[in-house]
């Protein structure tokens, strides 16, 4: 997302992962114009199949013609994979692209089936004012195609992978398609969660839709890095940055177990993706899964405004 990573580096943190017991791995053709899942399949391939849940994206398809990576028209997310495949990416959420995408995928990830499919970045970040049209382009399309291969039992899930609360609380209010899980990025996090527990939550836990939690350390800003929201962070998150990390130090606990262990607290979220870009990454996220955070941590968030009332926190 923000730098080359070698092939090495990149087989070695999936390697590492499944080394550690990690079973389920999500990607993207928009991942470097196909080069996500290119690596993850060269590393997937040689374990059983029937022994990790697999998901990959549809929205974009992804072209033999070659374009300039850092001249793409990504919305909000400019700049983002510029050291991936030069190959043109085009957005296309119909039923007929919807199908392509699958199969290119397949072919990519070198793998006979897919668990979850997401449907891409139907939001405001990519298409600004025009993102309802593309998200109804995705309901006559996209969406009525993955409801039909999960009846049919090609794919075991669909829904949405997106970066904002609103296109997901319009699906949810649809009669149909209806479905299975979203994958939401950077807003339930320890940074910004305030919109997603007004309505998205509690009706997705009502309808029995899971929620998976990507970027749980908000783009890196919770874990030592400088992004947010895949930008440099503002001035006004680094200073909610600081006050956290200083909380943190005080009852002796790492920023990243109380990142990660807040994103898993809600009773909708039922996994998270962390986006590891080297091995040793792995084991830090585990260690901070089983970190013992104390309650008074918790307490000392919700007087200092950090986290809102409302938001659940992990059991003592």
């Amino acid at each position: 997302m923000f730098r080359a990573i070698p092939d090495e580096e990149a087989a070695a943190t999936v390697e590492a992962a499944w080394d550690q017991g990690i079973r389920y791995f999500d990607t993207a053709p928009f991942y470097g114009a196909g080069l996500s899942e290119i690596r993850l399949g060269d590393v997937l391939s040689q374990h059983p199949r029937d022994e990790f849940v697999l998901s990959t994206k549809v929205g974009r398809v992804i072209l033999d013609e070659i374009e300039d990576p850092a001249a793409r028209d990504l919305g909000e997310k400019g700049g983002l994979f510029e050291h991936g495949r030069p190959n043109k990416m085009v957005n296309d959420y119909t039923a007929e692209a919807t199908l392509r995408s699958i199969e290119d995928s397949l072919k990519r990830l070198r793998t006979d089936r897919l668990d979850i499919v997401w449907v891409h970045d139907v939001a405001q970040d990519f298409y600004g004012d025009e993102w309802p049209a593309a998200h109804e382009s995705a309901r006559t399309g996209a969406f009525r195609v993955l409801q039909t291969l999960r009846e049919e039992g090609v794919i075991k899930a669909w829904g949405l992978g997106v970066n904002r609360v609103e296109p997901l609380e319009l699906t949810l209010d649809l009669d149909e398609p209806k479905p299975d899980a979203f994958l939401l990025a950077g807003r339930y996090t320890l940074l910004d969660h305030d919109r997603a527990l007004q309505r998205l939550l509690p009706d997705a836990a009502t309808q029995g839709v899971d929620i998976v939690v990507g970027g749980p350390y908000s783009s890196g800003i919770l874990a030592g890095g400088t992004h947010f929201d895949y930008q440099k962070a503002p001035a006004a998150v680094i200073d909610k940055v600081e006050r956290i990390k200083a909380l943190a130090e005080r009852h002796r606990i790492g920023v990243k177990a109380a990142a990660l262990q807040f994103s898993l607290a809600h009773s909708a979220t039922v996994a998270a993706v962390p986006g590891a870009t080297k091995p040793s990454r792995i084991a830090e996220d585990l260690a901070a899964l089983d970190e013992t955070v104390p309650a008074a941590f918790w307490t000392a968030l919700r007087e200092q405004k950090p986290i809102t009332d409302s938001a659940p926190v992990p059991a003592a």
